[in-house]
C-alpha cells in the first residue's frame, strides 16, 4: 500500500505451503534494516481477495 517494490522472502515454516504467483495479494513486513526487502506473512486465497473486493477493502 506504500508503493514501494519490494523482494519479498517466505520464511521457513510456511517455505513449502505457499506458493506466489504474480499478480497475487499477500501481507508483508517489511524489515527494519533493509527497506527494499520484506517478510512475507499472508497470502490471501480467490474467495478471500473476491470478499475482500466486495467490502471495499481493495480497490
Amino acid at each position: 500500500m506504500d508503493g514501494v517494490v519490494r523482494m519479498g522472502r517466505i520464511p521457513g515454516s510456511k517455505n513449502k505451503k505457499m506458493w506466489i504467483r504474480e499478480g497475487d495479494i499477500v501481507i508483508a513486513n517489511p524489515w527494519e534494516i533493509q527497506d527494499s526487502k520484506a517478510d512475507v506473512i499472508w497470502k490471501y486465497t480467490r474467495p478471500q481477495i473476491e470478499w475482500l473486493e466486495r467490502k471495499g477493502y481493495l480497490n
